[in-house]
């Protein structure tokens, strides 16, 4: 990825949806900070908090001042989440609020259960912690993790309960202390159905199991509601985790918000109160959690989800009608929201050609001919049209259409005649001219 136009270039600003590189091109950004940017680049609204946060010199940090930052971005939080979601801890990334959850439900059921389960299909980090709970195919060098970590089928919920029931201590009772899930796998363009999470949420009850639902991707209205969990009412986990747009685009900071029952129940004490840090050296940092809290007001006021929404009724279509375009070229399309992914053939003489004279270990890559499409598809639109995108390396490694929220109909509709017309070369044009340029960029 690096290696393409946009791994050579020097940025010199960015605004909206479009970056500025400093030989005068501008680039419309397609990624959206892979999460990160729902805000777009430098919101005006963010620009102005930090810089009156920074103009009035408000205290940065210190861990025993009261920090009314850090309260008010607890309280914001509560407030804007389902049900008794309103106990809050705020450290610095996506996977630390992902290894904060896990210890707040092991300390939950005191260290007497050993069990934790996680999709096949999941990404939630890569700390030892979190990466050892992360199914995907990026895990193919084994590290030290979490002990008890099992992994079940994706929205596969008669499979789960055979494996919690198989789990057991040796008083015969249940010996799962948590299950983790993302409703919609943003690394693979997979959900889960409503049938499912209910049912799990059921068996967690059930089981005294604490549920935990990852939404580091896709809060923050990303696809058509502020989180993904509540387009479903009364369906609430007992811990929530979340980062990414969370800051805005400015501030590294993340959350894990739980159901106070769950909280005070692991933490509630003068004893245990600092046992649940992940990383406390800049929690409550003032200008990180007063960004949140601006970043918020504007997913609310400015109705992120509506956006999302309005963003998918451009989308949807223009991405159907392609596929049905170029069925030699799209196989899938897949998404809801401003978050899709475009599933590319890995099936032709070509690919299959190009996979086997793959230097190195590329050649065992299963899925190497759908990378090598997608990379070529991925490069003509940046080089040809100006459109930045990108792809996962988990699951079927989707091309990923994930605007930020500030995008005009204009926008999506350039992207969609910019796609259009780069799918229309074909795929031996396509692939020619990418590998061409690989190995003249070689040598």
């Amino acid at each position: 990825m690096t290696s393409f136009g946009f791994g050579r270039e020097l940025v010199d600003h960015a605004e909206g949806a479009i970056v500025h590189t400093r030989d005068g091109r501008q680039i419309l950004d397609f990624t959206g900070g892979v999460g990160v940017l729902n805000h777009g680049h430098n919101h005006p609204r963010i620009l102005a908090a930090r810089q009156r946060f920074q103009q009035q010199r408000r205290m940065e940090v210190h861990k025993t001042y009261f920090s009314p930052y850090l309260a008010a971005l607890s309280h914001n939080l509560a407030a804007v989440l389902p049900g008794d979601l309103n106990m809050s801890f705020l450290p610095n990334s996506g996977a630390e609020a992902v290894e904060g959850a896990v210890k707040l439900a092991y300390k939950y059921h005191g260290g007497r259960r050993n069990t934790i389960m996680h999709a096949d299909i999941s990404f939630h980090g890569k700390l030892l912690g979190s990466g050892s709970l992360t199914g995907s195919a990026q895990n193919h060098f084994k590290f030290p993790g979490i002990s008890g970590t099992v992994a079940y089928p994706y929205g596969d919920l008669a499979v789960l309960r055979e494996q919690v029931a198989a789990a057991r201590n040796a008083d015969g009772g249940c010996d799962v202390y948590a299950i983790l899930v993302e409703p919609f796998s943003a690394s693979t363009m997979r959900h889960c159905e409503e049938e499912f999470l209910r049912g799990l949420r059921q068996l967690c009850t059930d089981e005294d199991i604490v549920l935990i639902f990852d939404e580091i991707y896709t809060g923050w209205g990303k696809t058509g509601t502020l989180f993904y969990f509540m387009r479903y009412p009364g369906l609430i986990p007992d811990v929530l985790t979340t980062s990414k747009s969370f800051g805005g685009g400015k501030s590294s900071i993340s959350a894990y918000v739980a159901r106070e029952p769950v909280f005070r129940r692991a933490y509630d004490s003068l004893n245990d109160a600092l046992l649940q840090s992940t990383s406390t050296t800049y929690y409550g940092f003032g200008e990180e959690a007063a960004t949140a809290i601006e970043a918020i007001n504007i997913a609310v006021e400015e109705d992120f989800p509506a956006r999302a929404a309005q963003i998918e009724r451009v989308l949807a279509p223009g991405l159907a009608r392609l596929a049905k375009e170029h069925p030699e070229v799209i196989s899938d399309v897949a998404g809801v929201g401003a978050l899709w992914g475009v599933f590319l053939h890995r099936d032709s003489a070509l690919l299959n050609l190009a996979a086997k004279l793959a230097p190195g270990g590329f050649a065992k890559d299963p899925q190497f001919g759908t990378k090598l499409i997608t990379c070529a598809v991925i490069e003509t639109l940046y080089r040809e049209h100006g459109i930045y995108t990108y792809y996962t390396l988990n699951g079927r490694s989707p091309l990923v259409v994930g605007p930020p929220l500030v995008v005009s109909d204009a926008q999506v509709e350039y992207f969609l005649n910019c796609l259009d017309a780069t799918l229309a070369e074909g795929l031996p044009k396509l692939l020619t001219r990418f590998v061409q340029g690989k190995v003249s960029a070689l040598w």
